[in-house]
Parts: structure tokens; C-alpha cells; sequence
């Protein structure tokens, strides 16, 4: 990524460390409103996962590292690598996730390794200051490393451009979901679903190799 991609992710990493600061590792430590949201996102982005056990992941935009829990109650094995771009998230990761041998969490702004599936939760979201134009690079260029970097396939999600006007935030970034349906159609996979029904300002992609 150029430097400009990189002032970027120093932009979201410090917005992300006053909000793990103040709430710690909690859902509202990851700016989710709670744990009952949190839990509904994770089962639509995990639904990518056709293999019950023995699979490898790699979670862009780990955070504490939440996305691992959720799994692990419902997989007995399976090799997970967690990436932010925030030392204090994937600290407050190692710490939480310490006896954890499945686990593993890396400081970067992409996984170290090729996985069987790659996930991206929430990090299209905090725009902060950037314009449409830059922020639509930014997602292309990861949806990219998420492609380049799961092997059957990948899923992520985004805040709706279909969201209720008076609720809408300056510094959040609204996708349309039929541009990014199609940019996946036409990128990454024939095998392309649009999750849009599940009661979230929200929208889940799931691309399948």
C-alpha cells in the first residue's frame, strides 16, 4: 500500500485505541453497540465456513480477537490467525487469548499466510476524514488481500447506503451493496452471495472459490 494507505490505518488504529482505552476488550471496545449485534454479525460472516472442524482462518481486523471466541465454542480445531492494525488490539488479544494454542494474532495490515478463509468484520466502517474516492480504493486494495490470501473463500461486511438518513454518520462510510456485489461477481468468484436481511444498518458479502 502507498503511504497515504498507511497514514490511513494510523488514522484507524488511534481512532481504535481511544475506543478500546475506554471500554476495553468489549464489543464497545471495537465501537459495536453490544454483545447481542456482535453475535448476529458473526454468525452471517461465518456461514462462508463449510468446514466444521480442521479449517485455517485468517481474521482482518481482529481486534480483541472476538471473532476467535465465537468459533471456538461451536469448533473444536481449526488454526486461527488474527491481523489489526492496532499494537494495543492485538495486545489486549495475545493477553485475553493466552492459553489459546489455535490462536495466533500478528501486528499488520495483512495476513502472513495463505488460510482456507479469510474474514473482515467492521473495518470498512470508520472513514473518519476520507473521501468516497479514497475509501473505495482502500476496500478494493483489501478485498484484494482478503482474495489473494483464503483459498475457498472470503467474507466481509459493510454499514448500507440503504440506512435510515437521520442515522447516518459523517464519519462512517456507507457502501452500496449492489456495486460491491458486483465488483465481487466480476473479480473474485462466480459463486457470490449478498446477505441484506438480517435486521442491521449492514450488509454481509460471501465470496465462495
Amino acid at each position: 500500500m502507498q503511504n497515504n494507505d498507511n497514514d490511513l490505518l494510523a488514522d484507524v488504529a488511534k481512532y481504535y485505541d481511544i475506543k478500546l482505552a475506554e471500554h476495553g476488550d468489549t464489543p464497545k471496545g471495537v465501537d459495536w453497540n453490544g454483545e447481542e449485534s456482535q453475535i448476529l454479525r458473526f454468525l452471517k460472516l461465518s456461514t462462508i465456513l463449510d468446514e466444521k472442524n480442521n479449517f485455517s482462518l485468517n481474521d482482518l481486523g481482529c481486534g480483541y480477537g472476538a471473532l476467535y471466541d465465537f468459533l471456538a465454542k461451536k469448533n473444536e480445531k481449526f488454526s486461527y490467525l488474527g491481523i489489526d492494525v492496532s499494537e494495543n488490539m492485538i495486545r489486549a488479544a495475545m493477553l485475553r487469548h493466552k492459553d489459546s494454542s489455535q490462536a495466533r494474532f500478528i501486528l499488520s495490515k495483512e495476513p502472513d499466510h495463505t488460510s482456507d478463509y479469510g474474514i473482515a468484520s467492521g473495518i470498512f466502517n470508520v472513514r473518519l476524514g476520507r473521501s468516497d474516492d479514497e475509501w473505495w480504493a482502500y476496500l478494493e486494495a483489501t478485498l484484494d488481500i482478503l482474495d489473494k490470501t483464503s483459498s475457498i473463500g472470503f467474507a466481509f461486511n459493510c454499514l448500507t447506503s440503504y440506512s435510515d438518513a437521520n442515522k447516518m454518520h459523517d464519519y462512517l462510510y456507507y457502501a452500496n451493496p449492489g456495486a460491491l456485489f458486483d465488483l465481487c461477481k466480476r473479480r473474485y468468484s462466480r459463486n457470490v452471495a449478498l446477505l441484506h436481511d438480517y435486521g442491521l444498518y449492514e450488509f454481509t458479502i460471501l465470496v465462495r472459490k
